[in-house]
């Protein structure tokens, strides 16, 4: 049977998801990607996909059902999904030590952490929230902490340092999704330092990487 387009792109997709989720690297996606689109009949497409699950399913045959649209730009978002259900962290506290918080973990509504003499990292990139409006209140006493968030997050950093710096390089660094929970970032630093800043997870690193990648083939060497 020959392929159509609609079959070879899902097939892409099947490979963008497989890279990102680290079933695949880089070298061997490129390669499996540029015989998808190269692939004229369904017994050309199926072996590039048969070691490879899609995400929470078996993959389907090339001929199957419909198609799911080809992701572009930054990673969808269900915030839905993350906003609700007891906290699982309130607060963090280091002296002559650290914490860190990060993974999947739920923020409560107010999280509070404190740092003398030592450090700590929390991590939104992949958290969950209490609720829809969260604050984090950050205090460091000679001593530093870092807030990663991600780039769809809406962020409000106002917080306040004395012989030190709150820094707001998430501020302006991102557009907000629609439904994202608002986070506000607050506190005070003495001879120290608190960082935000808005950073994409290893494995959207490499979704992205791919659907590039992906965009390259289709439009091929000779287009402008």
């Amino acid at each position: 049977m020959r392929a159509s387009d609609a079959e070879r792109e899902r097939i892409a997709e099947t490979l963008r998801d497989a890279v990102a989720e680290g079933r695949l690297q880089m070298e061997e996606f490129e390669q499996r990607l540029e015989a998808a689109y190269k692939a004229r009949t369904h017994s050309e497409l199926e072996p590039l996909v048969r070691d490879l699950p899609a995400p929470g399913a078996a993959v389907a045959p090339v001929g199957s059902g419909s198609v799911p649209a080809a992701r572009t730009g930054s990673p969808a978002v269900n915030w839905a999904e993350r906003i609700g259900g007891p906290a699982t962290s309130r607060g963090a506290f280091a002296f002559w030590g650290g914490f860190g918080r990060r993974g999947t973990w739920t923020v409560g509504r107010i999280f509070t952490a404190f740092a003398m003499w030592g450090g700590g990292e929390i991590d939104l990139r992949e958290a969950r929230f209490e609720d829809r409006e969260v604050v984090i209140r950050c205090f460091a006493i000679m001593g530093g902490m870092q807030v990663t968030v991600p780039p769809e997050l809406d962020v409000q950093v106002t917080g306040t340092g004395i012989m030190g710096g709150f820094g707001d390089r998430a501020m302006g660094a991102g557009v907000p999704s629609p439904g994202s929970p608002r986070v506000r970032i607050t506190g005070f630093v003495l001879m120290g330092g608190v960082g935000v800043e808005r950073k994409r997870t290893k494995a959207e690193r490499q979704q992205l990487k791919a659907q590039e990648r992906s965009r390259q083939l289709k439009k091929g060497p000779g287009d402008a």
